[in-house]
């Protein structure tokens, strides 16, 4: 890609879906994932508790390269104040190009727009470049689970992170 692609945030559409399942097939990590490797036949991106709605895409050049899943932790009334972040992939191709910022700081304003209060996520404590990205934006550390995932025979600690909106 170009130097000069225009970077576009938009809410997925269902015509995404296949392309969120290529990225997401193609960026699965045990440095993120706690979920086993996706393997045939894989299932579809969007589903009855994530629709197209609750996925910002990010797009180069009119490519899909991107996208960030945002939704209520919890179907409580309650708790309808809080969103969270319940994903987020970048294609390898457009790593480094701020396209992981973006898609945060579109979440962010996401969720300021749909009236919450807070924005909250959890990441693995070994995904030291993701933990980076989410304190850069604001994110602040609110809770560890200890030893919370066994991942390629290492005990890995779940971390909670939250920021008003």
């Amino acid at each position: 890609m170009s130097a000069s692609a225009e970077l576009r945030i938009r809410t997925a559409t269902p015509a995404d879906d296949d392309a969120l399942s290529l990225i997401d097939r193609l960026t699965w990590s045990p440095l993120h994932a706690v979920m086993p490797k996706p393997e045939p036949p894989y299932a579809p991106c969007f589903d009855e508790r994530h629709p197209p709605e609750g996925f910002l895409v990010a797009e180069l050049d009119g490519r899909l390269v991107g996208y960030i899943r945002l939704a209520h932790p919890t179907p409580l009334a309650c708790n309808a104040h809080v969103r969270q972040i319940q994903g987020l992939a970048v294609a390898d191709e457009a790593r480094g190009r701020g396209v992981g910022r973006a898609l945060v700081r579109a979440a962010v304003e996401e969720a300021r727009r749909s009236d919450a209060r807070r924005i909250t996520l959890r990441v693995l404590a070994h995904n030291a470049p993701a933990r980076a990205l989410y304190e850069s934006e604001g994110f602040v550390v609110e809770g560890i689970l200890p030893e919370e995932f066994l991942l390629d025979g290492a005990y890995v600690d779940d971390v909670f992170m939250g920021r008003p909106v």
